[in-house]
């Protein structure tokens, strides 16, 4: 029997443009945010999780915070650190070793760098020494992007995917877009309008890519027996089942380019949910490119491999759709600082508490979140929900 684990408090910084901030200042914006929508004190908080760029790590974040926590997690793989957070302060909560952890997260890449980064551009990269194999790769041109359209290119050569089908990811991520006054882009486009957009890396159009901005977020995960005295008590949100693996480092290592370590994160994380992908209301999918969110959720068995193509394109991610996904408008139009994947976190969360507002997915009960970091190297899935997995106690 194991203690359940709930999301209790939620905040988001400044952004999508926050200029003059530091990446401490956005994370203490989301910290404490997050703390007054639980109503928490923060030395209530004995767990802290966060990763960044730039060397930031966990004690210098407990120290910009004025907190002392005994438990720390500096898990760092891109973009799915968060789901990895969550993960292990799910499994520390259960077992007692802590009650409250934060898992924070602040970037102001925007401010910093501007829209350079990855492109072959330079920006806030230019200087560093890549790792590993990838000092062979950046100076041949492969760029960030150009190792996903290498990987989208395969899922074409192999399953008839197009980049029309890819389009029609961004179009309906915008769509939702439209609906959050906090998006970045809120202006609708068409798949025409991706198409004619830059090409950065073939298949990959500008429109195809995340946006980049500024921002950070705070998620703070508690007992359920600490959760009834706090602001949520009314509207649970549980961690119900969480996974992670990683495939490769540098996409020249990927064995199969249309299969991520989420075919096996995401089939562990609903196991343990006791669910299905058929059980799923609302996907918060990494979306770092319209190829991440294609492959995927095939990888998490919401289309068979080979056809989310077809899925997508049916408009199936809209709201109202088999899968609404990404409500907010993610990170191709809503907010990308460099990590996104405690943004997914804080959006399933927000949908499970019916808090959405326009953006809201109807009687919304079953959130999945995927991260995606690296070149697709790493995978990390969380269940949320608005019950608590069988067998557990609070």
């Amino acid at each position: 029997m194991r203690r359940n684990v709930c999301v209790v408090g939620v905040g988001h910084a400044d952004g999508p443009q926050a200029t003059g901030l530091t990446p401490y200042q956005l994370i203490a914006q989301g910290f404490s945010r997050a703390l007054a929508d639980a109503g928490l004190r923060k030395d209530q908080v004995d767990g802290l999780a966060s990763a960044g760029h730039m060397g930031m790590h966990e004690v210098a974040v407990a120290e910009y915070l004025g907190i002392r926590p005994a438990w720390l997690d500096s898990t760092s793989c891109g973009g799915s650190s968060f789901e990895f957070h969550a993960h292990h302060a799910s499994r520390a909560i259960e077992a007692g070793d802590v009650d409250v952890v934060a898992i924070c997260y602040g970037s102001n890449q925007l401010s910093a760098s501007g829209r350079t980064l990855g492109t072959g551009g330079g920006g806030g990269a230019r200087g560093m020494q890549p790792p590993g194999p990838m000092k062979y790769e950046f100076p041949t041109g492969l760029t960030l992007v150009g190792a996903y359209a290498m990987a989208a290119q395969r899922h074409m050569y192999e399953y008839g995917t197009t980049a029309e089908q890819l389009a029609s990811i961004a179009v309906q991520m915008r769509e939702h877009a439209t609906r959050n006054p906090d998006a970045m882009y809120r202006e609708p486009i068409t798949v025409d309008d991706v198409l004619g957009s830059r090409l950065v890396a073939d298949p990959l159009h500008k429109l195809d890519c995340c946006v980049i901005s500024d921002g950070g977020a705070c998620v703070i995960l508690a007992s359920e027996a600490m959760a009834r005295d706090l602001a949520w008590t009314a509207k649970p949100v549980y961690v119900r089942g969480a996974a992670g693996g990683t495939t490769h480092h540098s996409i020249q290592a990927m064995a199969d380019m249309t299969r991520t370590a989420a075919a096996v994160s995401g089939p562990r994380a609903m196991a343990a949910a006791g669910i299905t992908p058929s059980d799923v209301d609302v996907f918060c999918s990494y979306d770092s490119f319209t190829y991440t969110v294609l492959v995927t959720l095939e990888d998490l068995g919401f289309a068979p491999k080979g056809e989310g193509g077809a899925f997508v394109a049916d408009g199936n991610l809209r709201l109202g759709g088999a899968l609404p996904t990404n409500p907010d408008g993610g990170g191709l139009s809503c907010t990308h600082p460099g990590m996104r994947g405690l943004f997914l976190l804080a959006e399933a969360a927000r949908q499970l508490r019916r808090d959405a507002g326009d953006s809201q997915v109807a009687d919304a009960a079953v959130a999945v979140c995927n991260g995606s970091g690296g070149w697709l190297s790493t995978q990390g899935t969380v269940v949320l929900g608005t019950e608590p997995t069988a067998g557990s106690r609070a």
